[in-house]
Formats: C-alpha cells, sequence, structure tokens
C-alpha cells in the first residue's frame, strides 16, 4: 500500500489512472486538480472516500503543493495543457503549466525526498515522414512542432536535470495517443463520436493522411503503474500499443461501428504545424519491466469507447456546444 499523489487526476488520463490504480492496488490516492475546462470533477465521482480525496488546486501553488508532498509516498504527475489547437491560439497557459508548474513539483520533490513519475507525449519527439519504417525510441532527438509539445518537452528535460543535479527519484514516461473513457470532446476521437451521436458529420482535418498510434487508456494506467513500482530512477520509457492508423481510418471506422456510410464525414481546414506521423517503439518497457497491452484490437477498444460516449451524455454534452462553437469560428 502506497499513498500517491496524482496531479491532473480530473482530467482524462489522469482520471483512467486513478480509477485503475483504485481497482488494481490497495493504494490511497489524492488528486491535485484545478479543475480547468479539460478537468471534470464528474470523472471522479462514486470513488471510494476512504482511499480517495481529492484537493482543487494548481501545481504552481508552491505552498500547496509542499503541503500535499508531506504525506504522500510518490508522485504521478499527470497535469498539462495538452491540446494543441489551444496552444497555437494562446500559448501562455501552456508555459505556466508545462513548465513552471513541472518545476514546482521538481522543487517539492527535492526537499522531501518524494519519488516522482512524470507523464509526458511522443510529440516531443516531432513527426515521422509517412513511409519512414522507423518508430520512437527512448533515444530519438527532440524535435517538438508545438506551443503545446515544446513545453512537454521542455518539463522532460527539467525532469533530468533535477535527476542529475540534484539526485530527484523521478522517472519519465513518453506516451502515444490515447483514448477511451472521460476524454474531452474537444478531442479528436470523442468529438467525432459524439458529432454522430447528435446527428453532426465528423470533421477531418485535410486529408486525414496524419498517422497516430492509438493506446487505450486502461493500458496507459497499468504502463504507469508498472513504471512506478520496477522502473530504474532517471530512466525514460516509451508506451505504445502498436496501434498506428490514419486518421481518415479513424473516422471511418468510427461511422461504421456506430452504422452510418464510412464516407459520411466533411474535410476541413488542417491546423497549422501539424505532424504527419506518431510511432513508438516500446521495446524496453516491454522487455525490461514485462508489460504488455491488454487492448491490442482497436476496433474492440473503440466500440467499447462509442458505447461508453453513448452511455454517458451527460457526461460530455455540458462541454460539447462550446467546443463546436468554438472550432466553427475557426472554419473546423
Amino acid at each position: 500500500m502506497a499513498r500517491l499523489l496524482v496531479t491532473g487526476g480530473a482530467g482524462f488520463i489522469g482520471s483512467n489512472f486513478v480509477h485503475h490504480a483504485l481497482a488494481h492496488t490497495d493504494h490511497h490516492i489524492t488528486v491535485l486538480d484545478k479543475l480547468t475546462y479539460a478537468g471534470n470533477a464528474a470523472s471522479l465521482e462514486g470513488l471510494d472516500p476512504s482511499r480517495f480525496r481529492f484537493v482543487h488546486g494548481d501545481i504552481v501553488d508552491a505552498a500547496l503543493v509542499d503541503e500535499l508532498f508531506a504525506d504522500v509516498d510518490a508522485v504521478v504527475h499527470y497535469a498539462a495543457e495538452s491540446h494543441n489547437d489551444n496552444s497555437l491560439h494562446d500559448p501562455r497557459p501552456f508555459l505556466d503549466t508545462n513548465i513552471v508548474g513541472t518545476y514546482t513539483l521538481l522543487e517539492a520533490a527535492r526537499r522531501h525526498g518524494t519519488r516522482l513519475h512524470h507523464i509526458s507525449t511522443d510529440e516531443v519527439y516531432g513527426d515521422l515522414e509517412l513511409d519512414d519504417p522507423a518508430r520512437f525510441t527512448e533515444t530519438t532527438p527532440y524535435n517538438p512542432s508545438s506551443p503545446y509539445s515544446s513545453t512537454k518537452a521542455g518539463s522532460d528535460l527539467l525532469v533530468r536535470a533535477w535527476v542529475r543535479s540534484f539526485g530527484v527519484a523521478a522517472t519519465i514516461s513518453n506516451c502515444s495517443n490515447n483514448y477511451g473513457p472521460y476524454q474531452h470532446v474537444e478531442k479528436f476521437i470523442p468529438r467525432q463520436v459524439t458529432n454522430v451521436l447528435r446527428g453532426i458529420r465528423p470533421k477531418l482535418y485535410g486529408a486525414g493522411e496524419n498517422v497516430r498510434d492509438w493506446i487505450h487508456a486502461e493500458d496507459h494506467s497499468a504502463a504507469v503503474l508498472t513504471i512506478l513500482d520496477k522502473g530504474e530512477i532517471g530512466e525514460t520509457y516509451l508506451i505504445g500499443a502498436d496501434g498506428e492508423k490514419n486518421n481518415k481510418e479513424v473516422v471511418e471506422l468510427i461511422l461504421e461501428l456506430m452504422g452510418e456510410p464510412a464516407d459520411a464525414y466533411d474535410h476541413v481546414t488542417d491546423r497549422a504545424g501539424h505532424d504527419l506521423r506518431y510511432a513508438i517503439d516500446s521495446t524496453k518497457l516491454r522487455s525490461e519491466l514485462g508489460w504488455t497491452p491488454a487492448y491490442q484490437d482497436f476496433e474492440a477498444g473503440l466500440a467499447a469507447t462509442i458505447e461508453w460516449y453513448r452511455d454517458n451524455e451527460s457526461w460530455w454534452a455540458p462541454a460539447k456546444d462550446a467546443t463546436e462553437a468554438f472550432y466553427a469560428s475557426k472554419g473546423q
């Protein structure tokens, strides 16, 4: 049994981790979340109050962070501004949360000698050519493309520096694109699913040739627990489930699974700096720590995700209209 602090635990990937950890371990979990538009307290409803508590606050609040670190054994750092489109519209919050917030946590970890695991993204590596057989590894040079990915790259480098310079007991994981329950409707898969549920045609950036390496949030959560338990301090682990699909394939599969014609979608203006392809090589995580993904059938995982959104309209509906109005204002 351990006492974990999970930053950003009301967000998509963080809330999935909280549910997974409570279901599969005896850990006690405290969530620290600012509850921006992407954080949703409803994602944490019904959890056992004897093992879970929620703290509303900001990771840049050094006094609050210090207080929470004093009462936990380890910290899993999910909190981040994470949407590329939003980073192009207003980069400043990404600097505050992803850079200053991570620095604040690292300083607290240094003072308290607390184990910290930092959640990052494959987007720090930039992109790959569509016909390139290579995949990202732990030694791939950083080449971020957006304010979002560049601030995540910066936060990774801070973690590495605090490990080397100050002996902070930290690990890093860079994960591919997640899908599953509790994901905000601004994101690619839930946006298209909820569009179909609302009778709106899905939207596809450009020609839809951009490739993403999809992993179910449950598999990501299991991998993080594995790294927290077995990972070597100072090491980086890439998390992926060999789920490469281009966006056109994903939209068409969503439509087919929802009983609609596969071509019932609209093309919209591509976003600036849209990365071509991400692909993760998770050999190190699998061979050294013994992790394997449970959701190896993307179609089955996507079908389950669609059913979750179908059954939980009360969770996603409050954000849907504002999200679509924002995209409409950008012609997307």
